[in-house]
């Protein structure tokens, strides 16, 4: 793997995926002990901050004793071997409860894995547990009237940002070296942000959608989340398997445009031969100015590195309605039985986004397609001239875990619960891959996460890229990947003793 991390390690439970997998591979770490670490650390600190909400601890010992197993049999090792890893409450896991955070769904326990936990377990992994996520993922604040909600590891009054939160809050705090997340509005790439860690929307299709609803609208992704960038490219290699299933997953003779096996092998690239553009709100995207500084420094200190560094970006207009409508679009399509049957139980989320929905006409619809046909070809021609875009991930520094989102910011009214996440959504709508690279904290002490954009297509370019720069600030006091500070979160108050801790007022 490029770049391997050089921080000295003494528990199991810190160590990066890559790590931990070539330690196991060398006989250097027990699958049973990297399991019964991530367990401790679990046991340890979830109290502080509830990023797992169900698990069978029994079961993961297990399978990490049968990847125990096949080291000594001399048997081929899948690219996880041994690895515990997160699985988010949207998606099954055999045995363990599927709530997708709706108390309609609280009993729901599911019968067999889904598609990406089967894949997972085929190449060597073990399944710690679910993560927490808001009510049918549906929001930036992993918060629901199930599980309650979960804090940021850096500040446990703040919020993990969503939907993938519990997965990473789960990374940051050493529970598992992997964690899976999906993104619709940012839902890798938020949670990523606000607690130091990598979150990756792949390019639609690179990972299969096969449960998506309206197939040919590719807004949600699943995708990997890791502590370093080698790490979501690891499993992304598990990930991004040849399905017909999703009518973006381009297969020919068994075989999609993409070598899986290539995001495990990150080619080094020359940031100096670059032409890289840089916008602090897209043109559109209401930003909170600690934002916009953190941002800038980080230009400031890179931009010596890149062959050019301009400011400028791709032509977002009409982006807000776009993804208001499609969005809404997707509410309609998933939650008509729900909303039929249990209105009393849904969230008010997904309620004000249901109504939105129905508020829209067939021509609205249709224009807002039209407009996301403009807008994406727009975004083609502006990547014919500079090969990646640097942004902020996300708008505001981390907030009260009490406030559903944010109800302005720097004083502008935001327009709804999701409207806050533009800086994310503006890379969704044009279908191009992104990360979400930690670089430091902010002026609020709070972690900074740094978003690389690359060209349709160009999965394994982001990886690289965001690979380079997370190499050059490896181990640095400002801008280096923040940490945790474990013995806080063991020390502290049970989140669940919180006034407004389940629910969602």
């Amino acid at each position: 793997m490029a770049h391997p991390v050089t921080d000295t390690v003494t528990d199991p439970a810190d160590l990066t995926a890559t790590q931990a997998r070539a330690m196991i591979s060398r006989r250097q770490l027990s699958p049973v002990e990297l399991a019964e670490a991530c367990i401790t650390r679990t046991n340890a600190v979830n109290h502080a901050v509830n990023a797992l909400v169900a698990w069978d601890f029994d079961r993961l010992l297990d399978e990490a004793r049968a990847a125990e197993a096949a080291l000594t049999s001399g048997a081929p090792l899948g690219a996880v071997h041994g690895l515990p890893f997160g699985v988010k409450d949207m998606i099954d896991v055999a045995g363990l409860p599927t709530t997708f955070g709706s108390t309609i769904y609280r009993d729901n326990v599911a019968t067999k894995d889904s598609a990406i936990v089967a894949q997972m377990r085929a190449a060597g992994g073990g399944v710690l547990g679910k993560t927490n996520n808001p009510e049918f993922s549906a929001g930036g604040n992993t918060r629901n009237a199930v599980y309650g909600v979960t804090a940021n590891p850096f500040d446990l009054t703040k919020t993990c940002a969503g939907s993938s939160g519990g997965s990473a809050v789960a990374l940051a705090v050493g529970m598992a070296p992997l964690c899976t997340g999906s993104d619709t509005g940012g839902s890798l790439r938020n949670p990523a942000a606000f607690c130091g860690v990598v979150g990756f929307r792949p390019s639609p299709g690179v990972v299969p959608g096969t449960t998506r609803g309206p197939a040919l609208i590719p807004l949600p992704t699943s995708g990997p989340m890791g502590r370093t960038v080698a790490d979501v490219g690891l499993m992304l290699s598990v990930m991004a398997t040849p399905d017909r299933s999703d009518p973006y997953t381009f297969v020919t003779d068994g075989k999609t445009p993409w070598n899986p096996a290539d995001f495990t092998r990150l080619p080094r690239v020359d940031l100096g031969r670059l032409k890289v553009a840089m916008t602090e709100d897209y043109g559109f995207s209401l930003t909170q100015n600690v934002v916009r500084e953190a941002f800038r420094a980080r230009c400031e200190a890179l931009a010596p590195q890149f062959g050019q560094l301009d400011a400028a970006t791709p032509d977002c207009t009409n982006a807000d309605r776009i993804f208001a409508v499609l969005r809404a679009v997707m509410m309609l399509s998933g939650h008509a039985t729900n909303m039929a049957n249990h209105a009393d139980q849904m969230g008010p989320n997904v309620t004000d986004n249901w109504n939105e929905g129905l508020s829209y006409s067939a021509q609205d619809v249709a224009q807002a397609l039209s407009m996301q046909g403009a807008y994406y070809r727009n975004w083609q021609l502006f990547f014919e001239d500079y090969d990646y875009v640097i942004s902020p991930a996300v708008t505001v520094s981390p907030f009260d875990w009490r406030d559903l989102y944010p109800q302005d910011i720097d004083g502008v009214k935001t327009q709804s619960y999701y409207h806050w996440l533009s800086q994310a959504y503006a890379s969704t709508i044009a279908g191009h891959p992104s990360i979400s690279l930690p670089l430091g904290r902010d002026a609020l002490g709070l972690p900074f996460g740094f978003q690389i954009v690359g060209r349709r297509g160009d999965d394994l370019g982001v990886l690289a890229v965001a690979a380079e720069i997370e190499a050059l600030f490896a181990g640095d006091a400002t801008f280096g990947r923040p940490k945790a500070d474990i013995e806080m979160l063991k020390a502290a108050p049970p989140l669940s003793q919180q006034d407004g801790f389940l629910g969602f007022a």
